[in-house]
């Protein structure tokens, strides 16, 4: 296990340091949880520190790996990657700050200090985000052991950033602000006030639109569009069918799709004003139509009616005419 532990943190031991970071910062917001009662826009003032730390330490060890196995500019992405270690702990260090203050951090200029700790998350931020973009033209070069895998994490690389992208969405001031100044500049929710009715835990608007559920699902797509290459590959090993690699691909393409799609159509709900929890209109028949659209083609690659032409694109495309992928340095045993 300690053998392990160590090949995990050569993979890049910045990164992998703000992992251990946020390990500690969920056992403190956890038990700031249960000994601090205070509420901040009526969520416990420890919840944010804790959803913060779970997706920064998820975030952190999936770069760190991708680019430990980086075949080509590898350097310069841990450069970026080292940089983008640095945001997360500024970004995560405020939050902390902010919920011990038993404020808000984000959109508040309300004062000379709360308005500078915003300008340094926006930067952190803002940063973070070139690094990733810049870091994630060299994921395209990185070919793993299927091209159903490989195109999953190039996949979740690129819908990813569109997720991280939602967020200066959230920057921009509503009308009520504009008209009567409250030191708030930005919300997360549209159509209403945030701090209202939410999901349980995750704090996201039952009554209006919320950028956070967009956010949070596409910058997810890394982990979860791989962690889905791997599901299939297990649970189709027993069904001849299903086991060959391009039907693997497909099922990852059809996937990708939909959550592309479904990423970009909870961005229009929430530019809507409309909750999550309460699709209507052009947004429930536009989600009816992607879950039909991708049952339908998963059903017809299932059945082996997959068009070969284009299998053989999405083949060149993700592997290169399905290659063994290339061993990348120092990727034995990790």
């Amino acid at each position: 296990m300690l053998a392990a532990v160590r090949r995990a943190y050569a993979w890049h031991r910045p990164l992998m340091t703000v992992s251990a970071l946020m390990l500690v910062c969920v056992l403190v917001s956890l038990a700031g949880l249960f000994l601090d009662s205070r509420q901040i826009l009526g969520a416990p003032a420890w919840a944010k520190p804790l959803k913060f730390s779970l997706s920064i330490l998820i975030y952190a060890v999936t770069w760190a790996w991708l680019i430990a196995h980086l075949p080509r500019w590898q350097a310069a992405a841990r450069g970026l990657g080292t940089v983008i270690a640095a945001s997360l702990t500024v970004e995560q260090v405020l939050i902390v700050w902010a919920a011990a203050s038993g404020t808000t951090s984000h959109f508040n200029v309300s004062s000379g200090l709360h308005a500078g700790v915003w300008a340094a998350m926006a930067a952190a931020i803002t940063t973070l985000y070139l690094c990733t973009f810049a870091t994630s033209f060299a994921v395209f070069f990185l070919r793993l052991r299927t091209p159903a895998l490989t195109f999953a994490v190039r996949a979740g690389v690129v819908i990813a950033l569109g997720g991280i992208g939602v967020a200066f969405l959230m920057t921009a001031p509503t009308s009520a602000q504009i008209n009567t100044p409250t030191g708030i500049v930005g919300a997360h929710a549209v159509g209403v006030e945030d701090g209202g009715p939410g999901i349980p835990v995750l704090g996201w608007s039952t009554t209006g639109g919320d950028y956070r559920v967009a956010h949070f699902v596409g910058m997810h797509a890394l982990q979860a569009l791989p962690l889905f290459a791997l599901l299939l590959e297990i649970l189709t090993r027993r069904l001849p069918r299903l086991a060959a690699p391009i039907v693997h691909l497909w099922f990852v393409v059809i996937v990708a799709a939909g959550y592309a799609g479904g990423t970009a159509l909870l961005t229009y709900q929430a530019a809507l004003g409309q909750s999550v929890v309460h699709p209507s209109g052009a947004v429930l028949h536009l989600g009816w139509v992607l879950l039909l659209a991708g049952g339908l083609l998963a059903g017809a690659v299932g059945v082996g009616l997959s068009p070969p032409p284009a299998a053989r694109f999405f083949g060149r495309l993700t592997w290169g005419r399905f290659r063994r992928p290339s061993a990348p340095a120092g990727s034995a045993g990790d």
